[in-house]
């Protein structure tokens, strides 16, 4: 019998995250506690309700810089290493609460060394607490795993410094590298260093491209820089061209991704926030699932768009008609393109995900 699509049920199933970034995704009880730790006296609000409500407001501005002012708040109190410890641990928690068996998580360690922590302790004290997370669930009876990724802020200079850092710990669940932040007036080619020095390591990275800033940005992401995925990358729809007799039509640019399969890490509650996509509806997701792009669902940052896996999913399915067996493609796509090995992707496919969905679908 097939199990309803419904709020209730999609939490059941078995979710694939490749995009959420650990200062985006706090309890806003956390970082109220966290806060008085500190002494840090700028918090908007000291009720978690109110204060829940006011970051997801401040950004729901449609501008990608205003949406990343938010994060002052939650980065000024994550600069200590128990305050790291618990941020992680409590991420991989809130996870596996909403269905999530494997996560990729970023977060940039140059943002965490105002209280004098070492690029080595920040990324120890997040690991121990990814795993810390990861031993709870699994004391609950469920599963989850998490890789690492570390991003270099776009804006700065330090992208070859992170680069190496992510090499040094790949054998400590840090899969891979990311560069974040402004997209416009910081294209990915100012790192060309760091993408080159990854490539001879033989080690994994994406890039943020295609949100803020249009089809020049994953241009130079694919062929400047040979990312692997792109973060976003919604902008790709503008090199589809759509006629009114319903024919489509690819550019040379969209081909490409989607001959090469590069896989797209959409967000699309985070993507009308920043002014990505003017509403679910006209979301690009809808077009490039139906054109077959290797097309993943992701939350960006949980806290900032008031969401989780399971309701990107519910609003997926509400506005294009989604079912399980969608649900079950966007996540395969997924996990077929998250930085593990390919034994472990495999086996989490078929011994984690297909079981998952068939149970549902009946």
């Amino acid at each position: 019998m097939v199990t309803p699509v419904s709020t209730e049920t999609i939490p059941l199933a078995p979710k694939v995250l490749l995009h959420d970034h650990l200062d985006g995704g706090l309890r806003p009880e956390t970082v109220i506690e966290l806060a008085r730790e500190v002494g840090y006296r700028k918090l908007p609000h000291e009720d978690p309700r109110a204060l829940g409500r006011w970051f997801a407001e401040a950004a729901d501005s449609g501008s990608l810089e205003r949406y990343l002012e938010t994060f002052s708040h939650t980065v000024a109190v994550m600069q200590t290493r128990d305050a790291l410890v618990r941020v992680a641990t409590e991420c991989v928690e809130d996870l596996a609460d909403d269905g999530v068996v494997y996560a990729e998580v970023r977060y940039a360690p140059e943002l965490f060394q105002e209280g004098g922590l070492t690029l080595d302790e920040i990324v120890q004290a997040v690991q121990d607490g990814f795993r810390e997370g990861e031993r709870r669930v699994a004391a609950s009876g469920r599963w989850i795993r998490i890789g690492t990724l570390l991003a270099a802020m776009r804006q700065n200079a330090r992208s070859a410094e992170i680069a190496e850092l992510a090499v040094r710990y790949r054998d400590a669940e840090v899969v891979g590298f990311d560069i974040a932040g402004p997209e416009a007036g910081f294209p990915p080619t100012r790192n060309l260093d760091a993408f080159e020095y990854l490539r001879q390591q033989n080690a994994h990275f994406t890039i943020h491209a295609g949100e803020a800033f249009g089809l020049p940005s994953i241009w130079e992401a694919l062929q400047h820089c040979g990312t692997e995925r792109l973060g976003h990358g919604v902008r790709i729809v503008d090199d589809i061209k759509v006629d009114g007799d319903g024919s489509v039509h690819l550019g040379r640019l969209a081909s490409y991704v989607r001959d090469r399969r590069i896989p797209l890490e959409m967000c699309p509650s985070s993507n009308l926030q920043t002014g990505a996509a003017p509403s679910i509806a006209e979301h690009p997701i809808g077009l490039l699932a139906r054109l077959r792009f290797r097309v993943t669902v992701n939350t960006d940052n949980r806290l900032m768009s008031h969401c989780s896996m399971s309701s990107e999913f519910a609003t997926l399915h509400e506005t294009f008609g989604y079912g399980w067996a969608d649900m079950q493609w966007f996540t395969v796509n997924a996990m077929k393109s998250s930085f593990l090995g390919f034994d472990e992707r495999l086996d989490v496919i078929n011994n984690i995900i297909k079981p998952g969905y068939a149970t549902l679908i009946g």
